[in-house]
């Protein structure tokens, strides 16, 4: 397979790891409610000039399946992001792309529930490995503070956010469309700012300025449609299987940009946490025998 047919899923992760450190910058430069809802907006006003006429064609389409959508536009782009936001006022860039990286795992376990798929003997002991490395990273190191809740709140809210995406994911797997990708997308975007438009008009409306409009910019454009059409791109070359693979570089990737550009410094139960979280994320994926009971045998 030609190393080319690489580059987009790499691509895909590196402008999602920034995107780890663009959620810290925003931090007291603008509102988490106004900068999920303007990136949204901003992609939707990129795509319509390009994609309303297809969907226009496939408007019976959307109106019998609005629930649906609606259900993935919340889940994917309204909570997924906004809770990143929220979570990057009290964590940090580099626990934020280690928590990210249970996406994966998280799908793996989430289809086992919903999607009655058999659950993986790497899924299973990988689902071990990961949860101690989250144990070690949401109590700093010190997994038994968990026991008096001294957990961030960033922390917990990543989690949150990685379960809805890892969600998201399960659910466009079941829920088959008769519509094309872009449309489809197209589709989740018009409800992701039908959604998050109360909590703008409830939240602080930061107004746009010379010192937030490159941060709306990235999470609007590269973060949001650019990703979108090179996971796509990922998918159809090299499959969702081996795409989701490049999810485990995220931490690497997170942790490098905020060193650089926030100065953040990485500490031992980054690296504990990481490690397992990272290795039980590559279990879940390469070891995929099902687990038969012996009544199967």
């Amino acid at each position: 397979m030609p190393l080319l047919y690489y580059l987009a899923p790499l691509g895909t992760v590196l402008i999602w790891s920034g995107n780890m450190t663009i959620n810290q910058l925003t931090v007291g430069t603008i509102a988490p409610s106004s900068i999920a809802f303007l990136r949204w907006v901003l992609a939707l006003l990129v795509l319509t000039p390009f994609v309303l006429p297809k969907a226009w064609q496939y408007r019976a389409t959307i109106r019998k399946e609005w629930h649906k959508l609606a259900a993935l536009g919340l889940l994917g782009m309204a909570l997924w992001q906004g809770l990143a936001y929220l979570a990057a006022e009290t964590t940090s860039a580099t626990n934020m792309g280690i928590l990210a990286a249970m996406v994966p795992l998280l799908t793996v376990l989430l289809s086992a529930l919903i999607l009655r798929e058999a659950p993986t003997l790497g899924g299973t002991l990988g689902g071990l490995l990961a949860l101690a490395g989250v144990a070690v990273l949401l109590g700093r190191g010190n997994p038994l503070s968990l026991l008096s809740l001294e957990v961030a709140i960033g922390d917990a809210l990543m989690v949150v956010a990685a379960i809805c995406y890892a969600l998201y994911g399960v659910m466009l797997k079941r829920w088959p469309f008769d519509l094309p990708p872009w449309v489809l997308l197209y589709a989740q975007v018009c409800f992701a700012v039908l959604l998050l438009l109360p909590g703008y008009l409830l939240g602080p409306m930061t107004p746009i300025s010379s010192q937030n409009v490159g941060l709306i910019l990235y999470a609007g454009i590269p973060a949001s449609i650019v990703t979108t059409f090179l996971w796509m791109l990922a998918i159809r070359q090299i499959g969702a299987s081996q795409s989701s693979i490049f999810i485990n570089l995220m931490p690497l990737f997170s942790a490098i940009i905020a060193m650089v550009f926030l100065n953040e410094r990485v500490a031992g139960f980054h690296l504990y946490g990481g490690v397992l979280v990272l290795a039980g994320v590559i279990l879940a994926q390469t070891v995929t025998r099902p687990i038969r009971s012996r009544a199967s045998i």
